[in-house]
């Protein structure tokens, strides 16, 4: 297949601590980007969102993807209750991150914990998106003791209502999520949030359809879910998309 331009904005490696998840490797990662046609990804490191310090999570997560950083750009996390997670976001900037993930609901960080505005402002001065996941697995699969829960909309749209000019990207969000928040920010604030497609259903609930017809392309980004999810449903809800549909194009995070 063909290599398109798309940046698949929700990637991770690493083990999850729930289940076993095969092969969750940067370098099995870069055949999935091959095997879909995408040319990029942002990689995050999945378990460092049950770790307390982010730091020795990051290390694995740079030295991991060094071999591959023409296709693989680090999305590191930072705690921004954590002490010195200032040192975190300057090291990420000087290892060419191209966004910063942060799990508020594993850090115990709710919609009104200002770390979580501080953050953000600090992200727009260095120019670095904001990846927030609202879940790795559905409430019905998920383990007793993964007791974080879904990231609500309300701390979303906390982080994006707070001016700080950060672009903010929320990553496994169902229809009912996206909307909640879109319809809940004022139209400068919609500018400058997006949502990946990896919590998408196509037929017959087309809820894919459904945003791009109302919240529009511009607001979705290309996103896989890798390794908790499968890599192919993206790429299948496009080509399952109604006629009138077929030649929209989502936004690119590569163009940032």
């Amino acid at each position: 297949m063909s290599r398109r331009s798309e940046t698949d904005v929700s990637a991770l490696i690493g083990p999850y601590p729930f289940r076993d998840v095969p092969h969750p490797d940067p370098d099995v990662l870069v055949r999935v980007l091959d095997r879909e046609g995408i040319a990029f990804a942002w990689v995050g490191h999945l378990p460092t969102a049950f770790h307390r310090d982010p730091a020795a999570g990051n290390d694995q997560l740079y030295r991991a993807l060094e071999p591959h950083r023409q296709r693989l750009r680090p999305a590191p996390a930072v705690r921004p209750d954590w002490p010195d997670w200032q040192r975190e976001l300057r090291r990420a900037t000087d290892e060419g991150a191209a966004a910063i993930r942060t799990w508020p609901r594993h850090w115990g960080l709710d919609a009104g914990h200002g770390a979580l505005q501080e953050l953000a402002m600090a992200c727009s001065a260095q120019r670095l998106p904001l990846v927030l996941t609202v879940r790795f697995e559905d409430s019905r699969q998920r383990h007793a003791l993964d007791v974080a829960g879904d990231l609500d909309a309300a701390t979303i749209r906390g982080i994006a209502r707070a001016g700080t000019g950060v672009k903010v990207v929320v990553v496994a969000a169902s229809r009912a999520l996206i909307e909640e928040v879109h319809w809940g920010l004022t139209a400068e604030e919609r500018a400058l949030t997006w949502y990946d497609t990896s919590w998408l259903w196509g037929p017959p609930e087309d809820d894919f359809a459904h945003l791009l017809r109302t919240i529009g392309a511009d607001r979705l980004l290309y996103g896989t879910g890798w390794p908790l999810r499968l890599a192919q449903v993206t790429r299948a809800n496009l080509a399952l998309l109604p006629d009138e549909l077929r030649s929209v194009k989502l936004a690119d995070a590569g163009s940032w």
